[in-house]
């Protein structure tokens, strides 16, 4: 079926790079805060007692002053510097996360366009007419150009390295984004399996399961603060695995696609081998 079909299949071969899973293990983030303050604490007290015992029988405690001083200044500094790689490991979790956003909705567009694309093709090859149903699809297309805008992963990366205020803002569009955009795509499959099926070529593969909910983010939030940041670790853990889900099902339904639209037989003619494997 010639350049649409092709380049359909070039989009199923970029989702290796768009489509990438993320390690639940990002979910451990939240806790290292707790982690360190612990540390840091347990440092401290360690060295308040050596400074008392090195208190002698005279009452002197130069050296006991001075190694405590030492102690809480060490302290201080190892409390700055892990936090400052916390902070780094949490610019970098946001920057994977928006990034494969990113790459994700735009390869979604191309996709849907190239998968509009193969469908007037062979429409106009039966000769049957689908105008309405192509311009549903079009306008799912054209939506989501306008409300999937691309987020610079290096600002909002940035942003949540100064500003705790924007790592909330992230963990918002993380979250809403990927729940609009999954709606967003399965009106567009309802409306191409309706194309297709008026075409001759229907097409069959399980509905999601499960969906990404639509989660509160209020209440995430709130629960995250009564919590002392262990909930963050649920929050995290749902950012990575949603998408990682939705990427895994994505690759079902669109090998599901991919196979039964190579296997179409064109009406100008019958095929006389199999169609190629993809």
């Amino acid at each position: 079926m010639s350049i649409p079909l092709e380049n359909l299949r070039r989009d199923l071969r970029t989702r290796l790079e768009s489509d990438r899973q993320m390690s639940s293990a990002w979910a451990i983030v939240p806790l290292l805060p707790i982690i360190v303050g612990i540390v840091v604490v347990v440092i401290i007290f360690a060295a308040i007692f050596s400074a008392i015992g090195s208190v002698g029988p005279s009452g002197t405690t130069t050296t006991g002053s001075a190694a405590l001083g030492v102690a809480l200044f060490g302290s201080i500094f190892l409390l700055y510097f892990l936090y400052f790689v916390v902070l780094i490991l949490v610019a970098v979790m946001v920057f994977k996360m928006v990034s494969r956003r990113n790459t994700h909705f735009n390869r979604q567009i191309l996709l849907q366009e190239d998968i509009i694309s193969v469908a007037r093709e062979l429409s106009a090859r039966k000769g049957v007419d689908v105008s309405i149903l192509l311009n549903n699809m079009d306008r799912s297309v054209r939506e989501a150009r306008l409300e999937e805008v691309e987020k610079n992963a290096t600002l909002w990366a940035i942003l949540v390295f100064v500003s705790g205020l924007g790592l909330l803002y992230a963990g918002y569009f993380l979250m809403k984004d990927f729940f609009r955009h999954e709606r967003r795509e399965d009106m567009f499959i309802n409306d191409m399996l309706r194309t297709f099926n008026a075409i001759g070529v229907p097409i069959n593969f399980p509905y999601r399961n499960p969906p990404i909910p639509d989660r509160s983010f209020a209440l995430y939030f709130v629960l995250t603060l009564i919590t002392g940041n262990i909930f963050g670790v649920y929050w995290v853990y749902v950012l990575v695995s949603d998408p990682n889900n939705h990427f895994r099902q994505q690759m079902l339904m669109e090998d599901t696609i991919m196979a039964q639209l190579s296997g179409a037989p064109s009406p100008a003619s019958v095929p006389t081998t199999a169609p190629p494997p993809l």
